[in-house]
């Protein structure tokens, strides 16, 4: 790396979830919707692109707008609840075809279309190819019997046949859209070399809520978010669970249309399920991203939630174990997933690279906080931009943690913390939140940012850092020194 990266990994100011990462040639290119700061509902913006060469995932380049939703001649035409200002594009999935070209798979909210792009290079500009659709003609989606097509993952396989995953887990929001839902899975699809007719009839490939019960997924039955990755002849089924926040796999070594067995857990944005823990350490919302090997090392690509709503996800991304037997381990959030290691152990840091956040009473599901001011959030001055990052932490309470992993450190000697704050407090900072700390801070209350700094007791090694905060008023969190 010729600098450090961090989680999330792209400028604090953009906003991509959804992410799927595909290494063409030698750059890592990343594939998603692309979400508003403070937005009113999912992916208003729309799809950017962005790269880093596979030998440092520290250089990420604005490749700029990729497609945008007018250029699909139904954008206008397609039915728009009153209260959505406008149809948004949800998460895509890109694969270069047989011909060379590459294709981008694409949704529009809850229209119940898959719709494709095409362009010469990954990085776009795309351009409108068609609807996916039966032999007939018929757009898929609109045949009776047929699912609500939703969130597409795209596969072309080594042999050169090209397979679509699509489905959606809740039957109540199909309804709403005036589509049918049976809670029933995922569908396969196989497609012709067109890339955009269907071949053959859609199978299921793994369980939803309805049919998941008593089977190995029972507990993580699929919900949506399908994502397809072929690494040594092995099939990985990549999905979110019902439990939302969680992205799970299944795997096949019979095809890529059967066979697929659960295989576990890969990456939860509130680190729910790590090594069996069920504590929430972060306020948690939908999940999606999927695999990819860069550079020899497998990395899981997910996203986190911000600004107390699931309107301004942003990408993160962690280091993955694939054992002997070709299973993932699931990995633990972080905040120097794409790193390649620990961040140093001296420099300034920001603190929206926290990958531990949670009030006195706990973390819970995003959507779920009814007070505001009980709870602290990743979040940043004005309105939704395309510079001057300044994300931080805002509305800290007594007791709030906040964590970040991890550091190699070298007994450095002084830890400054810029904060603004309500009224006087102690910063607690610990490498074990077990042990006793080794440094509290003074912090006295301000009208705007100020730097407060103490000693810090001897540390060595591959650690943490905790902050707790202590005091009777709120405060934000902006950044921390190591020296």
């Amino acid at each position: 790396m010729k600098q450090q990266v961090f989680n999330p990994y792209l400028p604090s100011w953009e906003y991509v979830p959804d992410g799927e990462p595909h290494v063409f040639k030698d750059r890592l290119y990343i594939f998603g919707s692309h979400d508003q700061f403070n937005g009113m509902t999912y992916c208003l913006n729309d799809y950017v692109c962005w790269s880093a060469p596979v030998n440092d995932l520290s250089d990420w380049k604005y490749e700029g707008v990729i497609y945008r939703g007018e250029q699909d001649p139904n954008y206008n035409v397609y039915y728009k609840p009153d209260f959505m200002p406008k149809h948004t594009l949800y998460a895509p999935d890109v694969t270069q075809g047989p011909d060379g070209r590459y294709y981008l798979y694409y949704a529009f909210d809850f229209v119940g279309v898959i719709s494709v792009a095409v362009a010469n290079q990954p990085q776009g500009p795309y351009e409108y190819y068609g609807d996916v659709h039966h032999k007939d003609g018929t757009v898929y989606g609109k045949r009776e019997g047929d699912e609500f097509p939703f969130d597409p993952g795209v596969l072309t396989d080594d042999d050169g046949t090209v397979w679509l995953y699509s489905g959606f887990g809740s039957a109540e929001i199909g309804r709403m859209a005036g589509s049918y839902v049976t809670e029933t899975g995922c569908d396969c699809i196989e497609l012709e070399q067109d890339m955009i007719t269907i071949k053959k009839e859609p199978v299921k490939l793994i369980p939803g809520s309805a049919n998941g019960k008593g089977t190995p997924f029972e507990g993580h039955e699929f919900y949506e978010a399908s994502s397809i990755r072929k690494f040594d002849g092995i099939y990985y089924f990549i999905y979110s669970s019902m439990l939302s926040h969680e992205l799970a796999y299944a795997y096949s070594t019979e095809g890529p249309n059967k066979g697929f067995v659960y295989g576990g857990p890969l990456h939860s944005n509130g680190n729910i399920g790590y090594k069996g823990s069920q504590k929430a350490l972060m306020y948690w919302g939908n999940n999606h991203g999927s695999i990819e090997r860069i550079n020899g090392k497998f990395y899981v690509f997910g996203h986190r939630q911000t600004n107390y709503h699931e309107f301004s996800r942003q990408g993160v991304a962690e280091e993955i174990e694939k054992g002997e037997n070709g299973l993932f381990h699931m990995a633990e959030m972080t905040s120097c997933g794409l790193n390649g290691g620990p961040l140093q152990g001296t420099g300034t840091y920001g603190a929206n690279i926290a990958c531990v956040l949670y009030a006195k009473e706990g973390a819970c599901k995003i959507t779920e906080i009814k007070d505001k001011t009980k709870h602290p959030a990743f979040t940043q001055t004005g309105e939704d931009r395309m510079c001057d990052p300044d994300q931080y932490i805002c509305n800290l309470n007594d007791g709030t943690v906040t964590g970040f992993k991890y550091f190699s450190f070298d007994k450095p000697e002084i830890l400054s913390i810029r904060m603004k704050a309500q009224a006087d407090g102690i910063m607690e900072v610990y490498t074990d939140m077990n042990e006793e700390p080794v440094s509290r801070i003074e912090v006295k209350a301000s009208e705007d940012r100020e730097d407060f700094k103490a000693e810090l007791k001897p540390v060595t090694g591959t650690k943490p850092l905790y902050f707790i905060w202590r005091s009777e008023g709120t405060a934000d969190f902006f950044a921390f020194t190591i020296a």
